[in-house]
């Protein structure tokens, strides 16, 4: 038994007697070992292709350690370790598939984000947060006073991205960088003007004013050619190349998460100019004009696909997408307009890149995590008006009733801290910050989802570092605790 243990990579510190014995190896490959007095053995095994986790256990039960009862744990270790050669053996099938589009395909997961997206079994809640590069920070603050550039001249360089990028990682203990861009960088690339006029945020000035001006778009057979896209936002893959190469060279190799707005936030922007006023334009096209919208909706969907699928070929690992201003149109326009969009961006990415993890945020629609989950999303954001329970029910009856998503696995919730916790002004402190992730993380210990620790929206620049820091570092050490329970 000892020398098989060997083989199998337990090394000569095997005991049969031995009630848990790390083996190191995938979870595909687990064992379960039951050594009742007859000394029989009964090897049970999973090879479920979605686990890969790095550990597996053996548990051996009985007393004694007679030769009988050794010879039957050699024989079940035989069987994990025929069940380990097929698990390492879609392992590297696995990772042949991911180098053939990430350029840097190297990439430590320490926080665990990518297995929680993928759907594994563990307890780890690892955490990011939107917009965590940017205005809140004073170094951002001071890059842009050095480069005396505006936020939209930053995102036009990539050696900016990249720096600006990399300071919330080098700050925070976060398991995840976001690429540094904005949701309008689309519809510019479409011919529209865009702007940031100072403190009256990021705008499309002379807006689509009906559906006769749809003229002042390419044609949608055009932008659904990859070479349209990749000539018309290469700075943006030449950021994604340039972030990568430096958390190299800080050895932050973290997951980067490339994103896009969703199709009716495009939309929304491109016809209404501002989500500051006109916020029910949106809405009023797709009912006043529903043919002409549908067209839209459909010439913007093959847009964000071809950016998506080009984020991840020049190395981003998961893909967040942006539904923000659902909140600003009827459910029923989402079920009609939206999620189909959804859906197709989703069933097209994964036919592309079924390794990489599709998240989705459609701010104001709870109504929707169910359905988003169907649509194919591995990871589903719960904003801040809605309970994660409440989320969590919805995945479950959801796969109960209509079975597996075609992500193969029920979906991981992502959220939902209300950033008033971040903020000084609003009473809190780190006292606070910190009782606000054990509140999470609570509910991580009683549910079935996986859960990613996040924010129910962005960062707004009004945050105080010293909280921000305060609640991803409680996240870290209330998950090690959780971990240290199971």
């Amino acid at each position: 038994a000892t020398q098989l243990a060997g083989w199998v990579g337990l090394g000569a510190g095997y005991s049969p007697a031995a009630k848990m014995l790390p083996l190191g190896l995938p979870a595909t490959a687990a064992a379960s070992v039951a050594l009742p007095p007859s000394g029989v053995v009964s090897c049970d095994r999973s090879t479920d292709a979605s686990a890969r986790s790095s550990l597996s256990v053996v548990k051996a039960a009985g007393h004694g350690a007679s030769a009988r009862r050794s010879a039957a744990a050699a024989l079940a270790l035989a069987g994990a370790a025929a069940a380990t050669r097929l698990a390492l053996k879609r392992r590297r099938r696995g990772q042949a598939r991911r180098l053939r589009h990430t350029s840097l395909a190297a990439v430590s997961d320490p926080g665990s984000l990518l297995a929680v997206a993928r759907g594994d079994d563990i307890k780890t809640v690892p955490v990011w947060l939107f917009r965590q590069a940017g205005r809140h920070l004073p170094e951002y603050r001071a890059y842009k006073e050095k480069t005396n550039k505006n936020f939209l001249e930053l995102l036009n360089d990539p050696e900016d991205v990249a720096e600006v990028t990399m300071q919330p990682l080098r700050r925070y203990n976060l398991d995840a960088g976001i690429l540094f861009s904005d949701i309008l960088v689309v519809p510019q690339a479409l011919g529209l003007r865009v702007e940031m006029p100072g403190g009256k945020g990021i705008t499309v000035p002379d807006p689509l004013k009906g559906p006769e001006e749809l003229g002042r778009l390419p044609p949608a057979n055009e932008v659904s050619d990859p070479a349209w896209v990749r000539s018309k936002l290469s700075h943006v893959m030449a950021a994604v190349r340039a972030i990568l190469r430096q958390m190299k060279s800080e050895k932050r190799e973290v997951p980067l998460l490339g994103f896009s707005a969703a199709p009716f936030t495009l939309l929304f922007y491109m016809v209404g100019g501002t989500s500051r006023k006109s916020t029910d334009i949106g809405e009023k096209w797709l009912r006043q004009y529903p043919t002409e919208s549908a067209r839209l909706m459909d010439l913007l969907t093959a847009v964000v696909i071809e950016y998506l699928s080009a984020q991840v070929e020049a190395g981003c690992h998961a893909l967040q997408i942006f539904e923000a201003m659902a909140g600003f149109m009827s459910e029923g326009s989402f079920l009609r307009y939206a999620l189909p969009s959804m859906t197709r961006i989703a069933t097209e990415l994964r036919r592309r890149h079924p390794d990489v993890p599709l998240m989705a945020f459609a701010r104001g629609a709870s109504y929707s995590t169910a359905d988003l989950q169907r649509a194919g999303y591995d990871v589903v954001t719960v904003d801040c008006s809605a309970k994660l329970e409440e989320a969590e029910r919805e995945l479950v009856q959801e796969m109960d009733r209509a079975g597996r998503p075609p992500s193969g696995h029920l979906a991981a919730l992502q959220g939902n801290l209300d950033p008033k916790h971040l903020r000084p002004s609003e009473g809190a402190t780190v006292a606070s910050a910190r009782d606000a992730a054990r509140e999470l993380l609570l509910y991580r210990a009683r549910s079935r989802t996986g859960l990613i620790a996040n924010l129910g929206e962005g960062l707004m620049g009004t945050e105080d570092p010293e909280l921000v820091a305060a609640f991803v570092d409680a996240v870290h050490e209330y998950s090690a605790e959780l971990n240290a329970t199971v």
